[in-house]
């Protein structure tokens, strides 16, 4: 499970040979936890603050071309 990205209170991270859609996980320190779709940003599954969903939304469009090139790689 690489880390992508740290921003301190939370990051995102791949899973390898995880299931369609490609998605990252962004995971709290709290333990809370969301699967966001790479392709259109949309919550697949848990809950998180607005807040810290916001900036991680805007990281994964950012950087989207990049991250499904990875989740290609690790699939």
């Amino acid at each position: 499970m690489p880390t992508l990205k740290d921003f301190g209170g939370f990051r995102i991270v791949m899973f390898f040979k995880d299931h369609n859609p490609p998605h990252v996980h962004v995971i709290m320190r709290t333990g809370q936890r969301v699967t966001v779709a790479i392709r259109d940003g949309r919550v697949l599954a848990g809950t998180m603050p607005p807040t810290v969903l916001r900036v991680a939304r805007a990281w994964i469009v950012e950087n989207r071309a990049a991250l499904l090139t990875k989740w290609n790689e690790l699939a």
